[in-house]
């Protein structure tokens, strides 16, 4: 379980990242095909806030993933 909230968790801030330098900057090109908010139509025009909120989400996911292994820690220590 933690494994998979922690990879979730990179992927979701490494899209969240990638969508705000695209979305902001102009930054990689390349990747308006690998973003996830690109492929969204009710996303269009809203790059931006859906790209931080995918940034959070992927936060929240691995600090989720922390409280699991710690609390799994405690239980077995």
């Amino acid at each position: 379980m933690r494994t998979v909230l922690t990879v979730l968790g990179w992927l979701l801030l490494l899209q969240g990242v990638a969508g705000l330098g695209n979305s902001l900057l102009g930054l990689w090109p390349w990747t308006e095909r690998l973003l996830v908010a690109n492929h969204l139509g009710f996303l269009r025009g809203h790059e931006v806030f859906a790209a931080i909120v995918i940034g959070v989400l992927g936060f929240v996911l691995l600090a989720v993933a922390d409280t699991v292994s710690r609390t799994r820690r405690e239980e077995d220590g």
